[in-house]
């Protein structure tokens, strides 16, 4: 049973955050813009890259980002209680930090030290990591904080 979809400040109905459209959308949106940017532009390598790297960090990181907030359907005190912007902005910081770390890790640590071959694909995740990561933890937990009630600390 579904909770009841509540109406906000401003009049409008709000509707409940649901984890598996969120991770999809995640998965979606960046993936299909990029592709079509690649495409268009000319560039195989982003087409390639957006159902890839991009795509699937942006899933993975909602798919986390998501789960925690959640966290069995009851928000943490803190999390609802503090500002909007400051949430998003700290999860987003964060997710694009550690992805950047692995971004670096993949692009530089692997081919000095494992066999993979020192590919072109590898430089993308530079970027592609913590851009994805960070948007994707920016849009979930805006969406997941307008969602849930405010509490009081």
């Amino acid at each position: 049973m579904s909770p009841p979809t509540r109406i906000a400040q401003h009049g409008f109905a709000t509707r409940p955050f649901t984890l598996w459209k969120e991770v999809a959308t995640a998965y979606l949106a960046p993936a299909l813009t990029a592709g079509l940017g690649g495409f268009l532009g000319g560039r195989p390598e982003l087409t390639k890259a957006a159902f890839t790297s991009i795509g699937a960090t942006s899933a993975l990181v909602a798919c986390i980002v998501g789960a925690w907030l959640h966290r069995r359907g009851r928000p943490r005190r803190w999390t609802a209680s503090a500002p909007r912007p400051v949430l998003t902005l700290g999860l987003a910081m964060t997710a694009g930090a550690i992805a950047g770390l692995a971004g670096w890790f993949g692009s530089d640590w692997l081919p000095s030290h494992t066999p993979v071959p020192d590919a072109g694909w590898l430089e993308r995740l530079r970027i592609d990591l913590p851009l994805s990561a960070a948007l994707a933890a920016a849009i979930v937990t805006w969406r997941w904080h307008g969602t849930t009630p405010r509490r009081q600390a």
